[in-house]
């Protein structure tokens, strides 16, 4: 008889066995984001049914597009009745809308090279962590690089501005350890200086490494857009921070001053600030100047998201526990250090949604320009194109078009912001 008293004991594992495929892979998903419950599942089926008449009543308007006529009259001949785009419109006027329509065509490559290099340039500042820092040396050239390349002239131009700000830092670095006001006061007048100097050299000596010059009316299209959004944006945000700062000080005039503007420019539309840079500010100005248009909107909407922007960064601040600033206190750093180095990261990281959010807004509204006669892509739609006898009566072609430009710019601006936020997050939950 077996002793039944021994047990049996196993000597090894029994292998993984794979997950049901309830629960795993495109099924688990579907399962939990489309058909968790009753209601989640008539709501996804209604959505379906919706998504599906929007692609059957677009499919043949796509299918049947003409891309080859020279009007709009030849692609309703072609057509005949039948349903279609008529998309040569993109394939005849594709330069007009993305240069403008007096840009030469044979400095195309120019704004193109700037598109291009601009990723390179902004690469170590969006993602630092990934891009080696020798990088920066060829961000902080950008600037003047882009603009020769699109405005043209002799290479001087862009030197001397650089010269400008390098010695105009250098004196700041001088005098700065024996006052900062006086610091700046030195890093202003050697940069005017050295300005002044240098406008006389490239003005001698403009045929040196020239590009043709293109004048700021001949810019147009989305590139006109794409200037106006980059700069603005680059130049709001510094400046909303010291609006910011400046809101909280502690000196009565830098605080009134600074309520005022915001409040002032916050309570005004942008389009009455883009008539007063188009049409008002030519009057106080002494009589014979030309300041560039494009010049003075970009003042204007630089002053009018850095309001917004500077409210966006109070917010953040006012978020921030008492208990940050007594650590910096505690740690025996002045104003300008605890900013730098405690208050204003974190301030930044929490305003990061509010500021791409008025970023976002600001790109988008840089098609307000066209109301003051200037083409971006809006204003070549309306205008020059529309306007046209070939192209009278095609709407929804160039408006998508215009949908497949601001699109993917403003959803990837937002994309990153959610990977940024992810990035800085370091409190556990």
């Amino acid at each position: 008889m077996a002793d039944k008293s021994i047990a049996f004991v196993r000597t090894e594992m029994l292998p993984q066995q794979a997950p049901p495929a309830s629960q795993s892979g495109v099924i688990k998903w579907v399962r939990e984001n489309l058909f968790p419950d009753v209601l989640n599942s008539i709501l996804t089926l209604v959505a379906l049914y919706f998504i599906y008449k929007i692609v059957a009543g677009a499919w043949p308007w796509l299918s049947n597009g003409i891309w080859t006529t020279s009007s709009l009259a030849e692609c309703r001949e072609i057509l005949d009745g039948a349903t279609g785009g008529c998309f040569s419109v993109l394939t005849e006027r594709w330069n007009q809308l993305l240069f403008g329509f007096t840009y030469p065509t044979e400095e195309y490559w120019r704004p193109t090279l700037a598109f291009v290099l601009l990723f390179v340039a902004a690469a170590p500042l969006l993602f630092a962590m990934y891009v080696p820092r020798q990088v920066l040396y060829f961000t902080a050239l950008y600037p003047f690089l882009a603009y020769w390349l699109i405005w043209g002239g002799t290479i001087l131009i862009p030197i001397v501005a650089i010269a400008g700000f390098v010695v105009g830092y250098l004196a700041f670095t001088r005098v700065e350890r024996q006052s900062f006001a006086m610091g700046l006061l030195a890093a202003v007048v050697a940069a005017a200086l050295t300005w002044w100097i240098g406008g006389f050299v490239s003005g001698a000596l403009s045929g040196f490494v020239a590009l043709p010059e293109v004048p700021s009316r001949d810019i147009g299209g989305f590139m006109l857009n794409f200037i106006l959004g980059v700069v603005c944006v680059s130049l709001s945000l510094p400046l909303g921070i010291v609006l910011a700062l400046g809101r909280q000080s502690d000196m009565p005039i830098i605080r009134i001053i600074c309520v005022v503007f915001i409040e002032f420019i916050r309570g005004v539309p942008l389009i009455t600030l883009l008539f007063v840079a188009n049409v008002v500010l030519a009057y106080f100005l002494p009589p014979g100047t030309n300041f560039d248009l494009i010049l003075r909107v970009i003042i204007m909407i630089t002053l009018f998201s850095a309001a917004y922007i500077a409210e966006v960064i109070r917010g953040g601040l006012a978020a921030l526990p008492r208990g940050q600033y007594e650590a910096a206190d505690s740690l025996g750093l002045d104003y300008a250090q605890s900013m730098r180095l405690i208050i204003m990261p974190q301030a930044l990281k929490i305003s990061i949604p509010g500021i791409v959010n008025v970023a976002v807004g600001l790109f988008k509204d840089t098609t307000l320009v066209s109301v003051i006669s200037m083409f971006d892509l809006v204003g070549m739609i309306r205008g020059p194109i529309l306007a046209s006898t070939e192209w009278n009566g095609v709407y929804w072609e160039l408006w998508g078009f215009a949908i497949l430009m601001f699109f993917p710019i403003c959803y990837g601006i937002s994309q990153y912001s959610q990977w940024l936020e992810r990035q800085l997050a370091t409190d556990h939950r």
